[in-house]
């Protein structure tokens, strides 16, 4: 087994023929055939349904998929360090739905401008099944607030701790947070999320009789909401610097309650180079709240 078949491999599954794949390795059609009869002997198995035209993966080629990926992006990696190259291979990064998240598009791309040889996959989900991906070597990393329930296996490492706040429409008179909070239709961030708990957290310990007018699971959203005049309600620094309006912003709680975002990974991960590189980036956009 060697990598030009692993990567022969990957491209007929992702491009659905052995001609489209023959066209994107540079090879022959024939030598496509020969080089993956070569991997099946090595192997053992077939990896391929040849009964179907064009040949598909069978239930083997599907397992193979995500190994022959880490074999390729171990040996990118392992090359990229010895000869002292650019970061190369692909780094597959996970993203909980956050405000924070805008800050990663950023970071990539200044990842990508000191590694242009370098292939992102991105991808969005909860926080649970990204911690699961990551632990499986599915993802290299994923970007998720801090977890007290993190598995043994992971290390998490923060990138920002950014304060949190009240926010009111537009030209709101100013006054303390619990004013605000009193004064005003609450609009409830309601997602099963750590960000979530703790502001309902210091809602309880506040002891505040809040007259609730929506429920919302998006930050964005509750933004949206507030610059309209619906209410007030309680969002992370970031999602008022995204948000156009002026929004009226007093620190919330007493001290001032915050929330911290980092990388996980698997601890001994190959691609440690490249997410410390992507850890520095998420930092220096991070601004005045960036964390180590």
């Amino acid at each position: 087994m060697d990598i030009r078949q692993l990567r022969t491999f990957l491209a007929i599954t992702e491009l659905g023929s052995f001609s489209k794949a023959a066209l994107q390795v540079n090879l022959t059609p024939s030598a496509v055939s020969q080089q993956m009869q070569a991997l099946e002997t090595e192997i053992g198995v077939p990896l391929f349904d040849r009964t179907s035209r064009p040949p598909r993966p069978n239930t083997a080629g599907m397992q193979m998929i995500d190994a022959a990926r880490e074999l390729i992006r171990t040996a990118d990696d392992a090359i990229g360090t010895i000869t002292g190259r650019k970061v190369v291979g692909t780094l597959a990064i996970g993203s909980v739905r956050t405000s924070a998240m805008s800050l990663l598009p950023k970071a990539i791309v200044q990842l990508r401008e000191r590694n242009p040889d370098l292939r992102i996959r991105l991808r969005v989900g909860s926080s649970d099944a990204l911690l699961q991906d990551v632990a499986a070597g599915r993802l290299d990393a994923a970007m998720v607030a801090e977890n007290r329930d993190l598995p043994a296996a992971l290390r998490w490492n923060p990138f920002i701790r950014e304060p949190l706040f009240v926010i009111a429409p537009p030209d709101t008179p100013a006054m303390p947070d619990q004013d605000l909070l009193r004064a005003f239709p609450y609009i409830r961030f309601r997602a099963a999320v750590p960000l979530a708990q703790t502001i309902d957290h210091e809602l309880a310990r506040m002891n505040i009789p809040l007259t609730e007018i929506a429920e919302i699971d998006t930050i964005s959203s509750i933004t949206s909401c507030v610059a309209n005049g619906l209410g007030v309600s309680v969002v992370p620094n970031i999602a008022i610097r995204e948000c156009p309006a002026p929004l009226v912003a007093v620190p919330f709680g007493d001290p001032v309650v915050t929330r911290r975002i980092g990388l996980v990974q698997r601890i001994g991960n190959a691609r440690a180079v490249m997410i410390e590189q992507l850890l520095t980036d998420l930092r220096n956009v991070s601004g005045d709240h960036a964390s180590s």
